[in-house]
């Protein structure tokens, strides 16, 4: 029977994946918030679009942005003279509920058409 003998180095491979793991954990966390945040601005985008379509034929925006907007979203149309300006806001966190995170938005303007009311 051979017995195995450890050098001075035993046991570090395990002291080092003890260190690198919540780094690697922490790198997941914030690239999983990144690709959530980027897809959250398109759908503010999208939303914003469709309100500010909506609002310049003469119906409700903001109902037409909310339809289309993220859970949470706002919603808020303004008219300036011709045209119609459409903005919509979410906040993206790295697990929905904490109140860490970033918040995205996206703004669309449209032209008013004729004979809709400022």
């Amino acid at each position: 029977m051979t017995r195995r003998r450890y050098g001075p180095d035993g046991g570090s491979a395990t002291a080092e994946i003890a260190v690198a793991l919540p780094a690697l954990v922490l790198l997941l966390v914030v690239g999983l918030t990144a690709v959530a945040a980027v897809r959250t601005q398109l759908e503010c985008l999208d939303a914003a679009r469709e309100a500010a379509r909506a609002a310049a034929r003469g119906d409700p925006g903001e109902a037409a942005g909310a339809r289309v907007a993220p859970p949470g979203a706002t919603v808020a149309v303004v008219r300036h003279g011709g045209t119609t300006v459409a903005t919509v806001r979410a906040h993206v966190g790295p697990f929905g509920g904490w109140n860490l995170g970033i918040d995205v938005g996206a703004t669309a303007v449209a032209s008013t058409e004729p004979g809709v009311a400022p």
